[in-house]
């Protein structure tokens, strides 16, 4: 923890760890804490960021071209040291750009500026991706926190929801949890109306995942104890995700997901995978806004 570095608008302070750029805790004035206890028993993860993949390739192989490359689920953002680029006492920006060895598994010159600032009782996240190189450049993004579950306040775990900000009638999507891939067969939506009930057997079959959520907003949290507003305005699907009994429940808006089960196309081919001319840049912004009890 004492290479975390701290940022607060007195209504919140929040502290991130440089490798990863990865938000670990995020706490209003009396402390109470609103991230995930990282319980080692269920899940070490806080909040990493997902790049240049999201979720997982079919044997952690993606071709370009006439070439294939080897990457982990969820890419190596997450697993590298990005500079300190800003602190002021509300505002930290990291950077990560290409090396050596983000080369070899990823052949692209890029620089990923992750951004974090506190305004009142809303912190505010935006990832910015470019393009340094000189072709285009395809990727994916996505966010992955881990919020405390049950939140701060008092009320019971079972009585947590998600409340949407339109009706999500549509069918949702999950992954084969041995091999990471997502499955072609569609199930009926969990959600009534703009209500999820929120219960650990609704993970059994790993994430729920929306492909094209009509919500880019919702809420989290329970009557008599603290909600979380999350904003979500710039990514194209949605997944929620928790270890099963664990303390913590993860809201991860991304710009694509893991492959199709059995996916053998080129990665510009992939669902949900960005290209980016020379030159350009596409930020994903993530606001997370806190409604203590």
């Amino acid at each position: 923890m004492d290479d975390l570095i701290s940022i607060t608008s007195g209504a919140l302070t929040a502290r991130i760890n440089p490798f990863g750029a990865e938000l670990w805790s995020l706490q209003d004035a009396s402390g109470a804490q609103y991230m995930t206890d990282a319980d080692p028993a269920f899940w070490t993860g806080h909040a990493p960021l997902l790049f240049p993949i999201v979720g997982g390739l079919v044997d952690d192989t993606y071709r370009l071209g006439d070439q294939t490359y080897h990457l982990p689920r969820h890419g190596f953002a997450r697993r590298n040291a990005f500079d300190v680029l800003v602190v002021e006492e509300d505002v930290a920006v990291f950077g990560l750009s290409d090396s050596a060895e983000t080369r070899k598994v990823y052949p692209f010159a890029f620089k990923l500026a992750m951004a974090f600032r506190l305004s009142g009782q809303t912190l505010h996240m935006a990832a910015t991706i470019t393009n340094a190189d000189d072709h285009p450049m395809p990727f994916s993004f996505g966010y992955h926190p881990a919020f405390a579950w049950p939140l701060p306040g008092g009320a019971a775990k079972d009585a947590h929801r998600i409340v949407f900000a339109k009706d999500e009638p549509e069918d949702i999507r999950r992954v084969d949890k041995a091999l990471g891939q997502l499955l072609p067969e569609k199930q009926a939506s969990p959600v009534k109306g703009r209500e999820l009930a929120l219960s650990p057997d609704l993970f059994e079959q790993d994430a729920v995942i929306w492909d094209h959520p009509h919500s880019h907003a919702l809420s989290y949290g329970a009557e008599g104890g603290a909600w979380l507003d999350v904003s979500f305005p710039d990514t194209q699907a949605l997944g929620l995700w928790q270890a099963p009994g664990a303390h913590f429940l993860c809201i991860e808006p991304w710009q694509g997901h893991a492959d199709p089960l059995g996916f053998a196309g080129d990665f510009t081919q992939k669902p949900g995978v960005v290209t980016i001319e020379p030159g350009q840049s596409r930020t994903y912004r993530l606001d997370v806004t806190v409604r203590p009890a």
